[in-house]
């Protein structure tokens, strides 16, 4: 197999390999339950208590535990095997899942109060804030131990895509399947997606551990992780742009709003808002695949979250269906563009012994951003108003964009190709 003809012309590169493929496939399948599960508990809680905050507290539970082991978390994966790790992360994720399901299962919480179910919620919605601490950077550092360098940024863009694509069906198949079976069934099939990517991660071979500084005292371990990040202005460039973008631009966070009292098209028109950016992101897959994003890497990244904000903006100001339904279309395929480039740049710019604290500080800046933004859409709309809210966090997304692109001409500059050749000369 000519590795360097494959990791320059091939788009199925990464494919080629067996462990990749089941790794793609319990990715899916984890992104796919932890976005479902996160959606159709947000329905649940906003059927409850009608609050806007509501739904900005599921994402703070979630956040907190997650940015406050971030950092720990990244030292841990960089120090053991990473395949027992991700195991252990994805059995909490299914013990916490199935207690959900039994939440909304009349039979068991007969005779509990609403309040007492609300916090019941929040607290298990808390331990996976503990998981999630480990998950993000174990999955992160596998990727990297089943392809050879020549083919990490198609691996990446593979990835990257299957993430994207998963973070956006899965809330749109819990829109549907709330309709069609209720919360309740709907949380079982979460666990059951738990399930299978346990299954699929029986089927990957234990990997070593690329760390050779084992034992390394916890904070000085730490200390380096966090001084590589803010030394490399391109991986914190990224970062930074990402999550403030995200942040202010969480507008899906009250989709449950928009469906139920703005638009007013209930559970069916709920599930087709959702499931338009996963068409948006599936459809980018497809383009980057084949077309690769390296080439003037930086304007692309600053072009698309700025596509994505004003996509935000648009759905906020629509009261048309199809409108808000094109809108979300569209910030599928911006942010899809997005997540590809900015996992392209850590792929190829974090060392291998470091890649567990590296990505726990992503996790910190963009992981965590999606809950905390869905808190701040919350928070804002509670003090705005619904609409006010989404539209105020699409335009601090385009004076972040622009701001950065006037202030940093080396990230507009920024171009991947050199680096994705080196790693082409590498044997």
């Amino acid at each position: 197999m000519n590795l360097k003809k494959i990791g320059k012309k091939d788009p199925y590169a990464a494919l080629r390999y067996k462990e990749f493929n089941t790794f793609l496939f319990l990715r899916f399948a984890m992104v796919f339950a932890w976005s479902m599960q996160f959606i159709v508990i947000e329905w649940q809680v906003y059927s409850i208590t009608k609050d806007a905050l509501s739904l900005g507290i599921i994402g703070l539970m979630e956040v907190i535990p997650a940015v406050s082991l971030a950092l720990f978390a990244g030292h841990i994966v960089d120090q053991k095997e990473k395949k027992g790790l991700l195991m252990k992360c994805i059995f909490g994720f299914s013990v916490i899942s199935f207690g959900l399901f039994l939440l909304t299962w009349p039979a068991v919480v007969e005779g509990f109060s609403n309040q007492m179910i609300l916090y019941s919620i929040y607290f298990l919605v808390f331990l996976g804030g503990l998981v999630r601490a480990f998950l993000g950077p174990t999955i992160f550092s596998l990727l990297s131990l089943l392809v050879p360098k020549k083919v990490y940024p198609n691996a990446a863009t593979w990835s990257s895509s299957v993430w994207q694509i998963a973070a956006v069906v899965g809330p749109a198949v819990a829109g549907f399947s709330i309709t069609l079976i209720g919360v309740h069934w709907s949380l079982c099939s979460v666990f059951a997606c738990s399930i299978l990517a346990l299954v699929a991660l029986s089927q990957i071979s234990k990997k070593p551990i690329m760390n050779p500084k084992i034992g390394e005292p916890v904070m000085q371990s730490l200390a380096e992780g966090i001084k590589f990040v803010f030394n490399n202005k391109t991986v914190l460039g990224a970062i930074t742009l990402d999550m403030v973008a995200v942040l202010f631009g969480g507008a899906v966070a009250l989709l449950p709003i928009f469906a139920q009292d703005i638009l007013k098209v209930g559970p069916e028109g709920f599930g087709f808002l959702r499931a338009a950016p996963a068409v948006g992101a599936f459809l980018t897959m497809l383009i980057t695949a084949y077309v690769p994003l390296s080439k003037n890497a930086g304007m692309k990244l600053l072009a698309a979250i700025f596509g994505f904000g004003v996509c935000i903006i648009i759905f906020g100001l629509s009261t048309l269906f199809w409108v808000s339904l094109f809108a979300l279309f569209f910030s599928g395929v911006f942010d899809g563009i997005s997540v590809v480039i900015r996992q392209t740049i850590l792929q190829i710019k974090t060392p291998d012994n470091m890649r567990g604290r590296v990505s726990a500080v992503n996790s910190m800046f963009v992981g965590s951003s999606n809950e905390l933004g869905a808190f701040e859409s919350g928070l804002t709309a509670r003090l705005m108003g619904t609409v006010t809210a989404v539209v105020f966090g699409g335009s601090m997304t385009l004076l972040v964009v622009l701001a950065t692109g006037i202030i940093s001409p080396s990230f507009r500059k920024l171009d991947l190709t050199k680096d994705i050749e080196e790693h082409e000369k590498e044997d």
